[in-house]
């Protein structure tokens, strides 16, 4: 039988993600499949991909309905989820895929969203220091918006290790059109879409800016504390590159430094995806040593462009993540030379990522690309449940991708 499921705001694209992964899971048994809007419709109408469900229909959103479950997913609007959560018994466990839980702050909800403020749930990027236990832990999670999973995964082992400024934050992502949902929009249109890229919400006032700014500030605290604890030196302080790499997550970013991003999402001509460019300013030491002297190569042919010392930094940027991940199902540090693309990572849990130092311009560059629809929603969503509920936190998920 398994765990009892259901699903509210089945009719969108990560509630149509959740039900795939969900006919085929292992360990979970779909019950009630409820969008307010679309009651009594089939559920091919909508999403005729899923033939294994066909013959069945979306029921309203009914908290009775939906308390028969074990685990309720919520893939509602920002700002629906609270009212449903809150008529749901105490005992049933809900993952939410929405905005409502994701923010501690009341009045960066305020200001980003509106309404009143719902509170926060456990935050749930399992591959984040400690979350993972505080996950398996919880009756009520939530999950991560899209473009802040991929920049959270990009950055935190920088910033954790004390190797990058978390005051000079950088990120241009671009997503696929399903990231701004089903509803129909002009500018959303095939004609308007084909063969375009263009920004949007530019000048900081993105909804994830606030949640992604959370995250990285939680690690950049957990990393002084790791540091605190084991009474190690800052990472300003750090001798060269060739130096040996501490451990992640060991190193402190200077004290007095607040986490402030500069966020700008791009809207590109694919239906899924994410690939997010995220740069921050490399700590003094690393910086100092990456950099050799003007007009005067160094041996073994670097030059003042930055040459072996900007690759060693590289090196130690890349040895920080891979340490960082080096257990993680579906956190992948692609070979040296390799950059991610979003088609490997469609229609999977995967997160790919690589990174360089700019040592010219003094920032490391993280690139990420995961699916929006998979390690960016229901993916994940899967991923928490599984921990929530006693799975293999694997079960009903791949990091293998869909090609061509």
């Amino acid at each position: 039988m398994g765990i009892q499921v259901a699903v509210a705001g089945a009719s969108g694209y990560a509630g149509g993600e959740l039900l795939r992964l969900l006919a085929c899971h292992p360990g979970m048994t779909l019950g009630s499949v409820t969008a307010q809007a679309h009651a009594g419709e089939p559920v091919t109408w909508l999403h005729p991909h899923l033939t294994s469900l066909a013959g069945r229909q979306f029921e309203p959103t009914d908290p009775e309905r939906l308390s028969q479950a074990d685990l309720v997913f919520l893939a509602l609007p920002h700002g629906q989820s609270a009212a449903v959560a809150a008529a749901l018994p105490g005992h049933i466990k809900i993952v939410d895929l929405g905005a409502d839980y994701r923010l501690a702050d009341p009045a960066a909800w305020q200001r980003f969203y509106g309404g009143q403020h719902a509170g926060r749930w456990t935050y749930g990027l399992p591959e984040l220091a400690g979350a993972r236990a505080q996950i398996i832990g919880a009756g009520r999670v939530a999950v991560p918006g899209c473009f802040a999973t991929a920049a959270i995964l990009a950055l935190s082992p920088l910033l954790a290790s004390g190797l990058a400024d978390p005051a000079d934050i950088v990120i241009v992502a671009a997503s696929g059109t399903s990231g701004a949902g089903r509803s129909p929009q002009p500018h959303l249109l095939g004609a308007e879409v084909m063969g375009a890229v263009s920004a949007y919400q530019v000048g900081g006032v993105h909804r994830h800016t606030p949640e992604i700014e959370q995250a990285l500030a939680e690690v950049v605290r957990e990393g002084r504390s790791a540091a605190a604890r084991a009474d190690l030196p800052h990472a300003a302080s750090h001798p060269a590159p060739s130096a040996q790499l501490p451990a992640a997550g060991a190193v402190p970013p200077p004290p007095g430094r607040n986490v402030t991003v500069s966020f700008t999402p791009l809207l590109a001509p694919m239906p899924r995806g994410i690939l997010a460019t995220c740069t921050a300013r490399l700590s003094a030491g690393l910086l100092s040593a990456g950099r050799p002297s003007a007009g005067r190569p160094k041996a073994g042919g670097s030059d003042a462009a930055g040459g072996s010392s900007a690759g060693e930094v590289t090196a130690m940027l890349r040895a920080v993540l891979i340490e960082a991940y080096a257990n993680e199902p579906f956190v992948h540090v692609l070979p040296e030379s390799s950059w991610p693309t979003t088609a490997a990572t469609a229609g999977s849990n995967a997160a790919h990522l690589q990174v360089a130092a700019d040592c010219r311009a003094g920032r490391a560059v993280v690139v990420a690309a995961i699916d929006n629809l998979g390690k960016g929603a229901a993916g994940q969503a899967i991923q928490n449940a599984n921990l929530m509920s006693g799975l293999a936190e694997t079960a009903g998920l791949t990091a293998n991708g869909v090609s061509p």
